[in-house]
């Protein structure tokens, strides 16, 4: 390029002399509000002017009758107020707040400097479009106001299948804690399953749990398998040829309780004499093993006497003292002689357990007080959280999803809608689906939710 000049000079130009220059050069790809020495026009009208017949007709309402924003237009557009002296007054003062820009009224707002606003049958479809539209769910605030869009707006989004299906739901219980009691022992027992644990001996992978409500006694039996055959012969080997035929027995709504045989409520806090004895046995027996896992029912055992030599929280005494009117002997007394141990007398110890067979009634009735006092505390702090959700007899309700198998974190957490077709008396509730189909068992108010159509 030099060979086409006949003479060409190379000057060295400082920044600070060229700043100029380097501004043109960005300006296509940044702009800074500093930047005072480029040169802006801010156009403060369209430079064009609107077509004659183009815009939004001054037609208020598609139908003709007033809205809302009628009156309050026409009194800023034209001065106009209604015949009634109070309403002529609520207009003038409502006026002040409001601003006609382009044949459409605004109010001023806090959040925004203007918010359109828009009559009833605009509303209807700001309210779906910003819900559920291309914008997403229920998003920010849109810049629209009408006088009734906060009860509009709740009404809607109450409403709405999918927010139904998809809410969280009340954490807080619906009713009154309702605490188990029996009058004597094993007058009701608690049943549930434990498992599945590393397949033992014998194909055994599943544990079988009952409590006595009053004692706190354990049976419980490894089993390779789950039905309700096997659970009716597990309750007539440990439980009627042992201590007789029990009242009731609860449980919660396992498929192994779901035939026939059994029936329940479902209400699995109902179950929680059976889970805070599953935790004690599994963590025994977790203890007791080390690398030979396949072994747990060989040390069930033991850890069932453990539990039955150990003192109860609520009872403040072991199991098998309540049960059998004295306290067994355990391993240690005899590597390390306790004092009853060490002044035994054969010929006094008849006498002795006489002694407290007679007073065991005594000390079962202590027991039993202790308990209701513990369960009345458990029950005044549970009811001071208490929000009351009560349903009646053909209310449509969604019930919490409890078929987790083939359910993932994407999906609804309540199903149905559901019909009640009985109360059956604290917070317990028949249902039946839309086509009258019975729904098996009883389900309480804590896994149900009022549903709006």
């Amino acid at each position: 390029m030099a060979s086409t000049f006949k003479s060409f000079a190379l000057v060295h130009v400082p920044r600070d002399h060229n700043e100029r220059a380097d501004l043109l050069a960005k300006l296509a790809s940044t702009q800074r509000r500093q930047q005072k020495s480029v040169i802006h026009e801010s156009l403060h009208s369209p430079t064009i002017g609107q077509p004659e017949g183009v815009g939004r007709p001054k037609v208020g309402c598609v139908d003709g009758k007033d809205t809302w924003v009628t009156p309050i237009q026409r009194y800023i557009q034209d001065s106009y107020t209604p015949s009634d002296p109070k309403e002529a007054r609520r207009v003038a003062r409502e006026a002040s707040k409001y601003v006609v820009v382009g044949q459409r009224l605004y109010r001023r707002g806090f959040a925004l400097p203007l918010l359109r606003c828009v009559d009833e049958t605009e509303s209807e479809y700001v309210i779906r479009e910003i819900h559920e539209g291309i914008c997403g769910t229920h998003i920010g605030r849109a810049g629209y106001y009408w006088s009734t869009m906060r009860n509009d707006y709740m009404n809607f989004v109450k409403n709405y299948d999918k927010c139904q299906r998809f809410a969280e739901g009340h954490k807080a219980p619906p009713e009154r804690l309702h605490s188990i009691m029996t009058p004597w022992l094993f007058h009701k027992w608690v049943i549930d399953i434990l498992g599945p644990f590393p397949i033992a001996l014998g194909q055994l992978k599943f544990l079988i749990i009952v409590v006595d409500y009053f004692t706190k006694w354990v049976e419980a039996d490894p089993v390779a398998t789950i039905s309700a055959e096997r659970v009716k012969h597990f309750l007539w080997k440990k439980i009627v040829c042992r201590f007789g035929i029990p009242a009731e027995i609860v449980s919660d709504n396992g498929t192994q309780f779901a035939s026939k045989l059994f029936m329940s409520v479902e209400h699995p806090q109902s179950n929680g004499q059976a889970e805070a004895a599953n935790k004690v046995i599994l963590r025994g027996i977790r203890k007791r093993l080390e690398e030979a896992k396949g072994r747990w029912a060989d040390k069930l055992p033991q850890v069932l006497w453990s539990y039955h030599t150990t003192p109860h929280s609520t009872t403040r005494e072991t199991p098998l003292c309540l049960t059998y009117g004295t306290e067994a002997v355990i391993s240690v007394e005899i590597g390390e002689p306790s004092p009853r141990m060490t002044f035994f007398e054969q010929g006094n110890n008849e006498e002795e357990l006489r002694a407290n067979l007679d007073l065991l009634q005594e000390v079962r009735e202590i027991a039993h007080i202790k308990e209701y006092a513990v369960k009345a505390r458990v029950a005044k702090k549970y009811n001071e959280k208490l929000i009351p959700r009560r349903f009646s007899v053909a209310d449509l309700v969604l019930r919490r999803v409890t078929r987790r198998g083939e359910y993932n974190k994407l999906s609804p957490l309540w199903e149905g809608p559901f019909r009640i077709i009985e109360e059956v008396g604290k917070g317990a509730y028949c249902l039946e689906q839309l086509d009258g189909k019975k729904v098996p068992r009883t389900w309480n108010a804590i896994s149900l939710h009022m549903y709006y159509s």
